[in-house]
């Protein structure tokens, strides 16, 4: 795949969403750096860190203090378009609900910091309630996944029905490693959509993907997003 002009990028990109009947997005931490949010896999990450055997990188301010950025509310704003159908994200942050993300169209495969989830029915609920246990009578506890434990039963069936109807699937700051979540470019492709990927390390899905950006997401994806809103005239 040649290393073409980003601004020739980014309007292919643009006309890959304005020509879209099913757009899906898949974020990972990389969406939530530019917000000051560690990420897993880069350089400094998460998980290269533990490897390591050193602690996790320090962050400017608590998780549940730091802001959306624009590639958080570039993403809103391809809701507000109707062109986004679904967003899955690997992210616990809260940062795509406290950016404007309907919920109804928001699968969080790890769970969410600022929910509890019942044992019981799954139903998930803000901590801020200070319930002590769901209405079914079901115990709450933290609603984000750990390793080893089973993603949420609604978030990834429904992650895995929208990837299959998607006919774009757009990947934004995920390294595309950790299964099952990484599973999901794969069903997109196998239903026939058009891959593009946002991220500045490489994936495992590089080869197979129609349009790679390696730049920083807020160097592209506000930039196509306005761009889409020229061409569906949307610009006043």
């Amino acid at each position: 795949m040649e290393r073409d002009d980003l601004d020739e990028r980014i309007e292919r990109l643009a006309k890959l969403m304005f020509k879209a009947r099913y757009l899906v997005v898949f974020t990972g931490a990389g969406v939530s750096t530019e917000s000051g949010l560690p990420d897993f896999r880069g350089p400094d990450g998460l998980w290269t860190r533990r490897d390591k055997g050193l602690p996790p990188p320090s962050s400017s301010r608590p998780w549940h203090l730091v802001d959306p950025n624009p590639g958080h509310y570039a993403i809103v704003e391809l809701q507000r378009l109707g062109k986004l159908k679904f967003l899955i994200s690997q992210n616990v942050d809260n940062l795509h609900l406290k950016s404007g993300i309907r919920p109804d169209l928001l699968a969080e495969l790890h769970g969410n910091i600022t929910r509890l989830r019942c044992t019981r029915c799954g139903k998930t609920y803000d901590r801020g309630r200070g319930l002590r246990a769901c209405p079914c009578e079901g115990a709450l506890t933290s609603s984000t996944v750990d390793f080893g434990q089973a993603l949420p039963e609604r978030d990834l069936t429904l992650a895995f029905e929208h990837s299959r109807k998607s006919d774009v699937f757009l990947v934004v700051g995920s390294s595309l490693v950790v299964t099952p979540a990484a599973d999901m470019p794969a069903e997109a492709l196998r239903a026939g959509a058009k891959l593009a990927i946002i991220n500045q390390d490489k994936t495992p899905f590089d080869r197979h993907a129609h349009l790679r950006f390696f730049e920083a997401i807020g160097a592209v994806l506000p930039r196509a997003v306005e761009r889409l809103k020229v061409l569906m005239g949307k610009v006043s």
